[in-house]
């Protein structure tokens, strides 16, 4: 197919052209950079079907976010990403509509399913994504994720299929982003409690992209996330060992208050099934849990013998 990939610079969309290329689809990527295809804002609706006049695509793939270089403490840090989710993907849908596109797949993220303690339990695709929140902020970020999602399934004439993805790590984003903080040590944890999250490669979520592409199921969405949810902690102490960083302090929860997004995101205990994704996709985790896949980005695989290696899962393209 001729795919349209919006968000094409970004970490994930980098390596969602390369899985799209590699499954045998041409890609087109979209952006405001000039190493792009198609040159345009998706927040500038009529620039951006000035940009997509005359081409023809198959499909439309919206991974466009706001959130590169964000310390993501803020809840202001977020705006330009819901915009994205919201008046976005109604200019994108309009592009679509006017280069031919039947399918259009959405990234979207966990924490759609609300902000908090969700108990403990495996959550699935049809445990209450969006719901609506008394906290104004946490709404705003949450009512993107629902309206993307929402915008999307409602299309006439068009396939919607949303991926809902765990936190990213891998390759462009533990060694880019979070190494550097963990050895400035400007990234703290808090003690676990029970909380747990959902983590992705990123390189195993950009092959989720492209595997939705061919198969996903017009109004359906999918969790994207590994078998093994870990705690904030558990996480960023196993990527400061492997890359030989200092372990990252340790402090209570009301410290992170006056960053009420990094207090709502490390506050947060949420697991989901990648059940669905794995049946309906062919989607595997390329490891089964973030913790052994830090330790292989950071080379300490190998030298951990086979318990290491044996966390490693052969999946398909």
């Amino acid at each position: 197919m001729k795919v349209l990939l919006a968000g094409a610079s970004g970490v994930l969309g980098q390596r969602t052209a390369a899985a799209l290329r590699a499954a045998g689809h041409e890609v087109a990527g979209l952006g405001r950079g000039a190493g792009m295809d198609v040159r345009a804002d998706l927040l500038d609706r009529e620039g951006l079907l000035r940009a997509v006049e005359g081409r023809g695509f198959d499909a439309v793939v919206h991974a466009a976010t706001a959130l590169a270089g964000k310390a993501m403490a803020r809840h202001q840090d977020m705006a330009g990403t819901n915009r994205l989710r919201t008046e976005g993907t109604v200019n994108l849908l309009a592009a679509a509509r006017e280069t031919g596109a039947r399918r259009f797949v959405v990234e979207s993220m966990m924490f759609g399913y609300g902000y908090g303690d969700h108990g403990g339990a495996l959550i699935g695709e049809d445990d209450g994504f969006g719901p609506r929140g008394t906290n104004v902020w946490l709404e705003r970020h949450v009512g993107a994720m629902r309206t993307k999602e929402e915008l999307a399934f409602t299309a006439d004439g068009i396939e919607g299929v949303s991926l809902r993805f765990g936190l990213f790590y891998g390759e462009g984003v533990t060694d880019s982003h979070l190494v550097p903080l963990l050895r400035g040590r400007k990234l703290p944890v808090v003690a676990a409690k029970g909380r747990a999250l959902s983590w992705v490669d990123v390189a195993d979520a950009a092959r989720a992209v492209a595997l939705a592409v061919d198969a996903g199921r017009a109004g359906e969405a999918y969790n994207v996330a590994d078998d093994a949810p870990a705690g904030w902690g558990e996480h960023m102490g196993a990527v400061a060992r492997a890359f030989g960083a200092p372990e990252p302090m340790t402090v209570p929860l009301w410290v992170l208050r006056p960053a009420p997004l990094a207090h709502a995101i490390m506050g947060t205990d949420l697991r989901m099934s990648n059940a669905k994704a794995r049946r309906e996709l062919g989607w595997r985790p390329g490891y089964g849990s973030s913790l052994d896949g830090v330790r292989a980005l950071a080379g300490a695989g190998a030298g951990a013998g086979a318990g290491a290696s044996a966390g490693r899962r052969v999946t398909a393209a």
